[in-house]
């Protein structure tokens, strides 16, 4: 058996039409788009030509309100900072306390920097509450930062009607959304709403790694992170990334085509795989046991075993998966997200992230039911936790 890579949340493997759309824009077209003559000029048309994907692919109105980035950090970075180095005199700021490390980490460098922060709580299940949100928005709060979609559980919050409570208590409050999980697993459409700024990472959708977007909305002012030339229109400096952007592009308009089957056959093989790993394995319980998640991703727990050996022996096995976000897995401490939804301790350490994508299938999940079961239990076999709880009784 091949790898079975279920950690599609961590990255994805790059669409074989993306490489295709790409290439030659390595070699062969590799004029500047800002370029008199006409050799950039055919390149400046391409780039044209994928801006528009990707403003398909959000549901925005406009081309132009379309930023190319280099990641899903810098768009989060660029839509916080640039929203508050425009606005310098209101100093409080929201978000979640499950949001992914590319925004928690700025907002906690700003607290330090002397804006008033207010981190929103969660339930067990991962669901915010209303009440709270609107509660915190005041005359100050200048920003407010909340997922679209989390990266470890897949839970979706209703960022729409989000944005709808934060603008009615207070209409000057700008609303960024990172949609760097929805993308490519839900439809994006931000026009008609109150979000004012989303960004998306072109690796997370087949896209190569080292592109994204970031969507600011007509009349939203944006201080740049990056001065230079005239590039996005001012709003980031640089000669842009050609070959990525185009790849980023295309793989916007193959994710958009591909999202009845993100929600048919790969929610099908995810919750064959989340239901056969529950009825199969002792002490294995769901995280954020709710509907509205995106298809392709469940979050685990293998209660009294530690996560790290799990993975370790999946990996010899050949299954990928993770023990929650990539950015922190290199982290002894356990995810903040499960920390957040009061996981208890005895499987907030052995929990386990699958995430699929188009490119899973049916073999691949029947793989891992079979395979997975045998590595519990051998590691129940050998864990001294183990021993000693079934010695006193506990299990």
């Amino acid at each position: 058996m091949d790898t079975i890579y279920l950690d599609n949340n961590a990255t994805t493997m790059v669409d074989p039409q993306v490489v295709d759309a790409m290439t030659p824009y390595f070699s062969q077209y590799y004029g500047n788009p800002s370029s008199m003559h006409d050799f950039g000029g055919k390149v400046s048309l391409k780039l044209k030509e994928a801006r528009e994907q990707v403003k398909e692919f959000f549901g925005a109105s406009l081309a132009s309100e379309i930023i190319f980035t280099a990641s899903g950090s810098e768009s989060a970075n660029m839509a916080i900072r640039g929203v508050l180095e425009a606005n310098k005199k209101q100093k409080h700021i929201i978000t979640t306390k499950i949001e992914h490390p590319c925004v928690l980490n700025v907002y906690k460098t700003l607290e330090k920097e002397g804006y008033r922060v207010t981190y929103l709580s969660v339930d067990s299940d991962g669901s915010l509450d209303f009440q709270e949100l609107e509660d915190s928005v005041c005359d100050d709060t200048v920003l407010v930062s909340i997922m679209y979609a989390n990266n470890e559980t897949g839970i979706i919050f209703p960022v729409e009607k989000l944005a709808e409570i934060v603008k009615r208590k207070n209409p000057k409050t700008k609303f960024f959304v990172d949609a760097v999980q929805a993308a490519g697993k839900i439809k994006l459409d931000v026009k008609n709403t109150k979000i004012d700024l989303m960004g998306i990472s072109g690796h997370k959708i087949h896209a190569p790694k080292g592109v994204g977007a970031l969507y600011i909305k007509k009349g939203t002012i944006v201080m740049p992170l990056v001065i230079g030339g005239h590039q996005e229109r001012g709003k980031r400096a640089g000669t842009e990334n050609v070959p990525y952007i185009i790849g980023l592009g295309k793989a916007c308009e193959l994710a958009n085509a591909a999202l009845n089957d993100e929600e048919t056959r790969v929610k099908r093989l995810r919750d064959k795989l989340e239901s056969g790993i529950i009825k199969s394995i002792p002490n294995a319980r769901l995280n954020a046991a709710v509907d509205e998640r995106v298809p392709n991703t469940t979050n685990i727990g293998f209660q009294y075993i530690e996560g790290e050996l799990i993975l370790l022996h999946m990996s010899d096995a050949g299954i990928c998966a993770s023990s929650g976000s990539a950015c922190t897995s290199g982290s002894l401490e356990p995810s903040h997200v499960l920390r957040a939804m009061g996981v208890p301790f005895t499987a907030l350490h052995g929990s386990i992230r699958f995430s699929l994508s188009r490119f899973t299938t049916e073999k691949e999940i029947d793989y891992v039911l079979e395979k997975l079961p045998q590595i519990i239990r051998k590691l129940n076999n050998l864990s001294p936790f183990q021993k000693e709880l079934k010695a006193l009784g506990a299990i």
